[in-house]
């Protein structure tokens, strides 16, 4: 924390004192109360209290996510970095070398992620292909127009992404490449000056969600809702068919297992967010709020390609499209109660992307939190 941080509070400390009418000498703050006298206490958002958080993700959570996250399975992420910016053409990319990435090798990532990134055993294959064969057998007719073809393609296209709350990489895409997110940590590069600013700018000022007349929560993400989110979402990992394929059987079992007690966990938290009271009242204005919502989060997502450092760049894609994945999670309670317990889910689906930049932005949350607590212990004994 800075001095200037330091010197507000300090000065806000001794108004309270004066107008309180407190003159007698009071024991001396550490810093670590100074600094972080805005982290605890009750949050808003929430039912909970900041120290609740702490506790359950530091003793919990935190040690078994990232024993998990440094898995095959949830350490390969596909990305584009070369899609070019949709806002501006004047980008200057980061020429230092922590903004560089480096790309995984054919070889290096396993194969059974390579060959099959969106399907997750040899079982759920078999479902896959009835699901081809279903889709065949409702294929467009070949009798119509060319253009009658795209504009259904097209039609099916936004149906699929009606309620997607980010645009996704095609990572179909000769110019998408695997990245190993261990050797390509998120960390401070440098990146700065008129470009970055540009890019904050944009969002805050052009794309933060901040209607005038709601008073409601307007941040479905903050505090304790990624919890909720991955909370709701248990019933999908627990189907018998889905599996954290990447080819090694044993493996795969384990991070299964891993996983399902990470997610028993987190819904044991007593005091979840309460979605339903985000987009509360009036139907039509709540449709229009959650719209408007999504659609300002998507523009947010592609605003990712115009980020200059290309570190930032994958960690910013990756960790939006993982907070995408959380709200699209959030609104599909419905969707997932009604899912059947084994075949194909055509309701509701995460794909491999999905599932591992969710993960990994709830890691980089939960890491976070455990780095405050890390703060506080170093500062414990500083007066």
């Amino acid at each position: 924390m800075g001095r200037g941080w330091g010197f507000l509070f300090g000065l806000l400390g001794a108004v309270w004192l004066l107008s309180s009418g407190h003159g007698e000498e009071q024991p001396p703050e550490t810093a670590a109360q100074r600094c972080f006298c805005q982290v605890s206490g009750y949050l808003d958002d929430c039912t909970c209290d900041v120290e609740t958080i702490d506790r359950f993700n530091n003793y919990r959570l935190f040690p078994r996510l990232q024993k998990l996250l440094e898995s095959d399975y949830f350490r390969y992420y596909k990305v584009n970095l070369k899609r070019p910016c949709p806002f501006w053409n004047d980008i200057s990319q980061c020429g230092r070398r922590d903004c560089a990435v480096k790309p995984c090798q054919s070889d290096e990532v396993p194969d059974g992620i390579k060959s099959a990134s969106y399907k997750y055993s040899e079982e759920a294959n078999n479902l896959i292909e009835e699901c081809e064969q279903a889709e065949r057998l409702g294929a467009v007719d070949e009798s119509l127009s060319e253009e009658t073809q795209k504009a259904v393609l097209q039609w099916t296209k936004h149906d699929d992404s009606s309620d997607n709350f980010c645009e996704a990489d095609d990572i179909q895409s000769p110019e998408a490449e695997y990245v190993d997110l261990l050797l390509n940590p998120e960390r401070y590069t440098g990146y700065k000056g008129p470009d970055a600013w540009k890019i904050w700018n944009v969002i805050y000022e052009e794309n933060c969600f901040k209607p005038q007349t709601i008073k409601r929560p307007l941040n479905p993400l903050a505090s304790g809702q990624e919890l909720r989110a991955l909370s709701k979402v248990l019933p999908f990992f627990e189907r018998p068919d889905f599996q954290l394929f990447t080819g090694n059987k044993i493996q795969d079992e384990e991070n299964k297992m891993l996983l399902l007690e990470i997610l028993h966990e987190i819904k044991s938290f007593p005091l979840h967010f309460d979605e339903n009271s985000f987009f509360a009242g009036d139907k039509k204005e709540a449709h229009k709020l959650k719209e408007d919502f999504r659609l300002h989060f998507r523009n947010i997502s592609r605003i990712m390609d115009c980020v200059g450092c290309f570190k930032c760049r994958l960690w910013g894609k990756l960790q939006t499209q993982g907070l995408g994945t959380a709200l699209k999670i959030l609104f599909s309670e419905k969707l997932i109660a009604n899912m059947p317990e084994s075949g194909p889910s055509y309701e509701f689906h995460l794909t491999r992307q999905e599932i591992v930049s969710l993960f990994n932005a709830f890691g980089r949350i939960s890491t976070s939190v455990k780095e405050l607590e890390n703060f506080r212990n170093l500062l414990q004994n500083i007066h």
